[in-house]
C-alpha cells in the first residue's frame, strides 16, 4: 500500500487496499483478526503505525520522494531487517554475467517470472 500521508488512511480505504477490516474486535481478514486497540481512531481513519506494528507489516518511508510503503502482514511478526539482496551471477539476454552489486547506491525494480 503507497501512501502519501500516514494521517488520512480512513477504514474503508484500509479495506480496500489490504483486505484488513477494522471491527470492535480488531483488524480482521477473514475469519482472522488480530486485536488492535488504537489503530481506529474517533474521526475514522486509521493509525497507521499501530496497524503495521500489531499485523507485523513493514513501513517504510522515503523522504525524498514523500511516499509512505506499507507491506504485507506477516502473521508472526517479522519483517526483513535488510533490503540488502543476495548478489547472484545473473545471464544477461546475451548470455553475459550481471551482478547486482554492479547497482550498488541506486534503486533497483527487479521483475522474475516463470511459466509454471
Amino acid at each position: 500500500m503507497i501512501l502519501t500521508s500516514l494521517e488520512d488512511v480512513t477504514a474503508d480505504d484500509l479495506a480496500a487496499r489490504t483486505d484488513w477490516h477494522p471491527k470492535p474486535e480488531g483488524l480482521c481478514r477473514g475469519e482472522v483478526c488480530v486485536p488492535a486497540p488504537g489503530s481506529l481512531r474517533d474521526d475514522g481513519t486509521i493509525d497507521v503505525d499501530v496497524v503495521a506494528r500489531r499485523l507485523g507489516m513493514p513501513l517504510v518511508h522515503d523522504t525524498e520522494h514523500g511516499v509512505w510503503a506499507l507491506g504485507p502482514a506477516t502473521f508472526n511478526g517479522t519483517a526483513l531487517t535488510t533490503a540488502a539482496a543476495a548478489d547472484p551471477p545473473l545471464l544477461t539476454r546475451d548470455g553475459a554475467t550481471f551482478r547486482l552489486s554492479r547497482l550498488r547506491g541506486r534503486k533497483v525494480v527487479m521483475v522474475a517470472w516463470a511459466s509454471y
